[in-house]
């Protein structure tokens, strides 16, 4: 039995329970109406992280976390616990229902470290944010998809065209919806896109409301199998989809090896992950309260191998900063190496 004393989902500050059914309409809404709450209530509960400023470790390492993939595993397994326990370093779980909001817990001080996609980072540094990339999963192009109702008469993104389309607005799949329309000859403005995170965009993609759907796994696959969603396209060829992990650039500096403890025991995870697929999924499934078919689909498209972010890497993510300034969607340029954790690099 996982000990969960040490991981907390607010609401209004208190603790919700763990177990979600689904990813329907219903659980996700409330997914999302908790984490509406968690970085103001982890900052009222939590102002100042409690350091040992005497020393060379913090006295908490505070982790944001998404209802999926590896950092999902190694809260469950305890292993990160158990080595930072010999230094005195309790650690703490907040979860999250997508990246923006995970970001500015960073920055308001609230968590130290997190996981996102590729989109949040740029906006995070495009509103001010000292965060600094940690470290990076390789590319999951498929685990990225726009998609329609099983008996929509859209076969194309081509067709998407005047039509309705939901996205969370910083995510990965912004720029996902970005990029597949300027591969099918449209332009971000030639489709009306609605601005809804994906508990909200769940329910206007049931209802009809929107006619197609920008979104990752594993809200993705549980779309696919419950509702028989047929996918227009997905990412491959088109765009990465990085997995990014950063940390407070304060944080990563001032507690580097803390920082280097994290990725490896992430890398760990990953090695087990990349040679037991369906085992991620079996773990998984009972973890963040989603049907075991729905798990495996998302699994197959999970991407495993965590390093540090490569100058090649950063340049990509550039590509991705300058195209949501084009848009206007950022309000200032972005100069992503401003973001490079240099002490991760001296580190071999």
């Amino acid at each position: 039995m996982i000990d969960q004393r040490n991981s907390e989902f607010f609401y209004a500050g208190r603790s919700l329970p763990r177990k979600i059914l689904s990813l329907g309409h219903r659980g996700m809404k409330r997914i999302l109406q908790a984490a509406a709450f968690a970085v103001a209530a982890a900052v009222i509960t939590n102002p100042v992280q409690a350091q040992n400023t005497g020393g060379s470790v913090p006295k908490e390492l505070r982790i944001g976390y998404q209802k999926y993939g590896t950092l999902v595993i190694l809260k469950a397994r305890g292993t990160l616990e158990k080595r930072l326990a010999g230094q005195g370093v309790d650690v703490k779980w907040t979860e999250f229902p997508f990246g923006p909001p995970l970001l500015e817990a960073i920055n308001v001080g609230s968590i130290d470290v997190g996981t996102v996609g590729e989109s949040p980072p740029i906006f995070a540094q495009a509103a001010g944010a000292d965060l600094v990339y940690v470290g990076n999963e390789p590319p999951a192009p498929a685990a990225e998809a726009i998609i329609v109702p099983k008996d929509s008469p859209i076969r194309g993104v081509a067709e998407l065209k005047g039509k309705r389309v939901a996205v969370a607005k910083g995510s990965n799949a912004n720029y996902l919806l970005i990029k597949l329309l300027e591969k099918a000859g449209l332009k971000f403005g030639d489709v009306e896109v609605v601005y809804l995170p994906p508990a909200d965009a769940r329910a206007a993609f049931e209802s009809g409301r929107v006619e197609a759907w920008s979104i990752w796994d594993p809200f993705l696959a549980a779309t696919e199998k419950q509702l028989g969603a047929r996918v227009l396209a997905d990412g491959r060829g088109v765009v990465a989809n990085h997995q990014f992990y950063l940390a407070a650039r304060s944080f990563a500096e001032k507690y580097p090896d803390v920082v280097h403890t994290l990725i490896e025991e992430i890398d760990r995870i990953d090695q087990w992950g990349r040679l037991n697929p369906k085992e991620v999924a079996k773990f998984l499934a009972p973890q963040i309260g989603i049907d075991l078919p729905i798990v495996e689909l998302a699994a197959q498209r999970l991407s495993y191998g965590v390093k540090p972010v490569s100058d090649e890497v950063l340049a990509q993510q550039q590509k991705i900063a300058d195209t949501f300034h084009e848009l206007k969607l950022v309000p200032k340029q972005v100069r992503v190496a401003d973001a490079a954790w240099t002490t991760g690099k001296q580190k071999k």
